[in-house]
């Protein structure tokens, strides 16, 4: 399972960003997908999380303003920020959960880069 994480940048306090994650490989279901950041100096932030149902779930820091979606057929997932604060500046991992071969196992990308800053 490989992952592809993009969509980062630069943008002003306020701004919005869509960051989009691609699974690749074969012989695996994905049964969950998600997004950390980790700051500078920090530990990594599970900010956005989506099951194989559609429920969704986000800590208090980002609730309101972030929106993890999915799309099952690409193996893609989504995450909406709006109304970015600077606080919100790190690299943003996405992870998956696949069922593969009678085990669970997860995986994470490279991640992208989001800075917000005037």
């Amino acid at each position: 399972v490989q992952l592809q994480a993009s969509g980062g940048g630069l943008v002003p306090p306020g701004g919005s960003l869509r960051l989009s994650c691609v699974a690749s490989g074969s012989g695996f279901s994905i049964i969950g997908m998600g997004w950390a950041r980790q700051a500078p100096g920090k530990q990594r932030e599970i900010v956005a999380a989506i099951n194989q149902w559609g429920s969704t779930n986000y800590p208090s820091s980002v609730k309101g303003r972030f929106t993890i979606s999915r799309d099952n057929a690409k193996k893609t997932s989504y995450l909406q920020m709006n109304n970015l604060k600077p606080e919100d500046t790190g690299v943003y991992f996405c992870n998956v959960r696949v069922s593969m071969s009678g085990r669970t196992e997860d995986y994470w990308g490279r991640g992208t880069l989001v800075t917000v800053s005037s």
